[in-house]
């Protein structure tokens, strides 16, 4: 057998990652926006000035469930799953930062939001980034997380994934694979993360119809070369909020974004790993709630859009 074709061979015998195909109904209609008849779920909370939540890679909007109710008691909280993750379609598209900034734009037009402080998480800083090089009147603020912005970070896995039918055999055969492992990797203590039942969780989320074929979409989306050179460009208010001891993008990563981006500054928190607001709740919700500008009457829109749906499930 050719070197060529035995990635094809692979990908024959794995089983090739399929997206979903047709409408998937979870949770019901409730909580939903649809940007090009795919629907996308937002869980929207509260209200006041909005603060969009962009959840990372692999992940979905309940990522933040440990800080959202507090913020929303001062904010109107939009928490969206991403294309292709959670509870969202999970169709063939385009999974770049850029396009999927495109779609959260269209999502805070159908809620009647004009401009947002924008908290992002891992991989969903490179979108937040990208919403603000493309639409900076949309962005008020930026809080990001764990950053995960330069091409630099991304993982050979990854890289060997863009090639045609090496990543489709690559995903089919180890993206489900050892996921408590992975996710032992994202925390400073892992145990309280990595219980049966979490695990569980993850399990299913990861055999929901098109959830792997999304997930290699979104790594083949992670080109951040151009996107990179433009970030001194950006002058929004900047937090960076870090994990002492993350192991998937570490401190470094930020130390060199705050010296690029041109109003930012870097906050650092001990015994904590790559997913902050999960294993350090309290110190990212306060450090969060004194980054916020004092809001005004005429700062943002206070109230719903009267058509907006009022989120579902958390």
């Amino acid at each position: 057998m050719s070197a060529r074709a035995l990635p094809l061979a692979i990908v024959l015998l794995a089983g090739c990652p399929r997206f979903q195909e047709g409408p998937v109904d979870f949770w019901g209609s409730k909580g939903y926006v649809e940007v090009n008849r795919e629907k996308i779920y937002v869980h929207d909370r509260g209200q006041g000035p909005a603060i969009l939540l962009i959840h990372g890679y692999g992940s979905a909007h309940d990522s933040w469930l440990p800080i959202l109710g507090e913020l929303a008691q001062r904010h109107r909280v939009l928490a969206v799953d991403l294309p292709g993750f959670g509870r969202s379609d999970k169709y063939a598209g385009d999974y770049s930062p850029s396009a999927l900034a495109g779609k959260l734009a269209q999502v805070l037009d159908q809620k009647g939001i004009r401009e947002a402080h924008v908290v992002a998480h891992s991989w969903g800083t490179s979108i937040a980034l990208a919403l603000t090089l493309e639409q900076p009147a949309r962005v008020r603020s930026l809080t990001l997380i764990s950053a995960w912005v330069y091409e630099e970070q991304i993982p050979p896995f990854f890289i060997w994934s863009r090639a045609p039918g090496v990543g489709e055999a690559l995903f089919a055969l180890f993206y489900k694979e050892r996921a408590d492992d992975r996710m032992a990797l994202s925390f400073y203590d892992p145990e309280p993360f990595t219980h049966p039942r979490v695990m569980d969780t993850v399990r299913t989320a990861l055999n929901r119809p098109g959830a792997v074929a999304a997930a290699l979409a979104a790594a083949r989306g992670q080109r951040f070369t151009e996107q990179e050179r433009r970030y001194r460009q950006i002058d929004k208010p900047a937090l960076l909020i870090w994990g002492a001891q993350d192991r998937i993008s570490r401190v470094q990563v930020g130390q060199r974004l705050v010296g690029e981006l041109r109003n930012a500054r870097l906050a650092v928190i001990e015994r904590c790993g790559h997913i902050p607001m999960l294993e350090q709740p309290r110190q990212v919700l306060r450090a969060i709630r004194e980054f916020l500008p004092p809001e005004t009457a005429s700062a943002a829109p206070t109230t719903r859009a009267a058509s907006a749906p009022t989120g579902g499930r958390p």
